[in-house]
């Protein structure tokens, strides 16, 4: 038990230099910084959904609280938003609005995960959900999956399977996924389904790059499956689509006897999202659809830039291309020094560690956090650290 000056094991793993801690270029060469580490995007949000849109003029009391669950123009908003992308019909109470989708995520794990029980993790995953299992007191379990589907010889559901123990309560899935930008295929999310059916597990599914995909039309969300509408708590944001990453804005649904807990955690974690970006994000969400397809546009020529620039496969969806340092590594040196010379001449990425314990020679790209001619400068010089003549 921590004492004065100790602090909770739960959180003393945790840091703010998760996605590499490297906030500063500290080598010699001259010349600009691009920061394609975080995943982030250039483009202004629809005029209607920016924060100066927001007055009290329009709103009245717009400083005050808002109610816990959300307001009701955005609860609206959300309700119309999951019809038109996933042809289902929400019921108003169970949703609940969050502090954005981190957040979000924060209060689902507080309540549904008990100190000691155990989350099935595939790898490589979004670097914040394995700090926030473990900052509940819960056990992350590591399992590689994502870079291992399209392996012959793997089955990902035994993978998972074989990962289970009598103190595994969850399985936490991301899709499109981050990092490596797949798509999780039809024959896993049925696997995933009768494993979780199965062994009573709670399914954690994250869209919040539900809306990123670089297809003819978008793929399906896990949770809208009949066999797991019941016990999937799913959590969405405006961060990344909409370009609201500021607004903190994110939104949650389940289950309602679960959805009466989190939204109950929910109100001991922040009280309420801030009224005058949710107001925002309840424009962008009912108004931002054709802003939404000339921004999906934009990022998918920025992804297929990408890809084409490190001779590397386009991604499905999402803001990120995920691929293995050693084919760029000098005689003797490690993953941590190809990052520093990429970092030296100007490019910032992520290191693989920060998305799994078993991808300490990987690297993450954001391809959706510069506009696009910065893009292919940023590459330009990529490819002289990577390919050198």
């Amino acid at each position: 038990m921590p004492r004065f000056p100790l602090l909770a094991d739960s959180a003393s793993s945790l840091s703010d230099r998760v996605f590499g801690g490297t906030g500063q270029r500290t080598g010699a060469v001259p010349g600009r910084v691009y920061p394609l580490n975080v995943g982030d995007t250039y483009i202004d949000p629809l005029p209607a959904a920016q924060a100066q849109a927001q007055t009290t003029a329009d709103h009245p009391r717009m400083h005050n609280y808002s109610p816990v669950q959300g307001e009701p123009v955005l609860l609206d908003a959300i309700l119309g938003k999951v019809e038109r992308r996933s042809g289902v019909h929400l019921e108003r109470e169970l949703v609940q609005v969050m502090n954005g989708a981190t957040s979000g995520l924060g209060v689902v794990c507080t309540a549904l995960l008990a100190p000691g029980e155990e989350v099935l993790l595939p790898s490589p995953f979004w670097p914040l959900i394995r700090g926030i299992i473990k900052y509940r007191g819960a056990t992350p379990v590591e399992v590689p999956l994502w870079t291992r589907l399209g392996e012959e010889d793997f089955d990902p559901v035994a993978a998972l399977e074989s990962a289970i123990t009598e103190r595994t309560v969850a399985i936490y899935i991301n899709s499109p996924h981050n990092p490596t930008g797949g798509i999780l295929p039809d024959q896993v999310a049925d696997g995933i389904a009768e494993l979780a059916a199965r062994h009573d597990l709670w399914v954690i599914t994250d869209e919040v790059y539900e809306d990123l995909w670089y297809h003819d039309a978008p793929p399906r969300s896990l949770w809208t499956r009949a066999d797991l509408r019941e016990r999937a708590i799913v959590t969405h944001s405006v961060s990344k689509a909409y370009g609201l990453a500021a607004a903190r804005v994110g939104y949650t649904h389940g289950p309602a006897g679960a959805m009466e807990v989190i939204r109950g955690v929910q109100t001991f974690f922040t009280y309420c999202a801030p009224r005058p970006m949710q107001l925002g994000a309840a424009r962008a969400l009912s108004e931002g659809d054709a802003w939404l397809a000339e921004a999906r546009a934009a990022y998918r020529k920025a992804a297929a830039t990408t890809a084409s620039a490190l001779d590397l496969p386009m991604p499905q969806g999402g803001s990120f291309i995920f691929f293995p340092a050693a084919p760029y590594l000098r005689e003797g040196e490690q993953t941590a020094d190809l990052l520093q010379r990429c970092m030296d001449a100007g490019v910032m990425l992520t290191p693989g560690t920060s998305s799994g314990e078993a991808f300490g020679d990987w690297l993450r790209i954001c391809f959706t956090s510069v506009p696009q001619r910065e893009l292919e400068e940023a590459l330009h010089v990529l490819r002289g650290v990577l390919f050198p003549a």
